[in-house]
């Protein structure tokens, strides 16, 4: 029940999917919240490749305009709040100000220039990525789009987890202040039960999954290192824009598969 809960808290906090429920918002619910961010990355991934595959598989539209829908889901599904701290993060970090002044552009209302040119890039890339992917899928692109936002969402629960706070208020520090030990234990499990899943398909999607796992890998460690240095810990507009940076390298490494591995 705890689990479920935290589930539709996240729903709540992550999605646009209404929630009009008022959830209890203890220590306990929010540690299973951190405990599900992958499964609403999956439940994210599922509605992705569910529509992609009805539009490829049974409505005549093209490559761009099914890329198009799939590209606005994106963004839809979380009404663009990961978007918004990507936004914010970029003006911080361009401003090439000290951690304090980054902190304090950060809470700035105001969007600057860097922050507006920053998310044409991030979508611009992210739709071309999408369009060839359309245009070459296959079989396994399905599961591999399925298990993109799953991946994301274990990026952004390590980095809640185990990383410092910039600033001792907002939403990352309510929900880091009900980390445990043990929080992120349950992430073994989903990657057992997702590689097990592409094993029942296909062995070479098995590797192709571990790419993609092995490439959210390198992008944590990286990040890890940067958001020290960058803003001095995290904040809920780092987390955010995390997660819309490895989204659009996995995009990037799901693209470059296409090309090179899946032809």
């Amino acid at each position: 029940m705890n689990g479920w809960i935290g589930f539709l808290i996240n729903l709540q906090f992550f999605t646009v999917f209404p929630i009009k429920k008022q959830l209890p918002m203890d220590k306990k619910y929010i540690h299973r919240a951190i405990q599900t961010f992958p499964l609403v990355g999956l439940f994210l991934g599922l509605i992705l490749g569910g529509v992609l595959y009805a539009l490829v598989e049974w409505t005549p539209l093209s490559s761009l305009s099914i890329a198009f829908v799939v590209w606005f889901l994106t963004m839809a599904l979380t009404g663009g709040l990961h978007l918004d701290g990507w936004i914010d993060a970029s003006d911080a970090f361009f401003s090439y100000q000290d951690k304090e002044r980054r902190l304090e552009i950060m809470k700035d209302s105001r969007t600057g220039a860097f922050g507006v040119i920053s998310v044409i890039v991030l979508l611009a890339a992210r739709f071309i990525f999408i369009y060839e992917i359309v245009d070459r899928v296959n079989a396994w692109t399905y599961f591999l789009i399925i298990s993109l936002p799953l991946l994301s969402k274990c990026v952004m629960g390590y980095l809640l987890s185990r990383m410092p706070l910039a600033k001792k208020e907002g939403l990352g520090a309510f929900f880091q202040s009900a980390v445990r030990k043990n929080s992120l234990y349950i992430y073994w499990l989903y990657f057992i039960v997702s590689f097990a899943v592409a094993w029942s398909f296909d062995f070479k999607l098995v590797t192709l999954f571990f790419i993609m796992c092995l490439a959210s890998l390198l992008f944590l460690l990286y990040i890890k290192r940067k958001i020290v240095s960058w803003f001095g810990g995290i904040t809920g507009d780092v987390l955010g824009a995390s997660v819309e940076g490895v989204e659009l390298w996995l995009w990037l490494i799901l693209w470059l598969l296409h090309y090179f591995a899946m032809g």
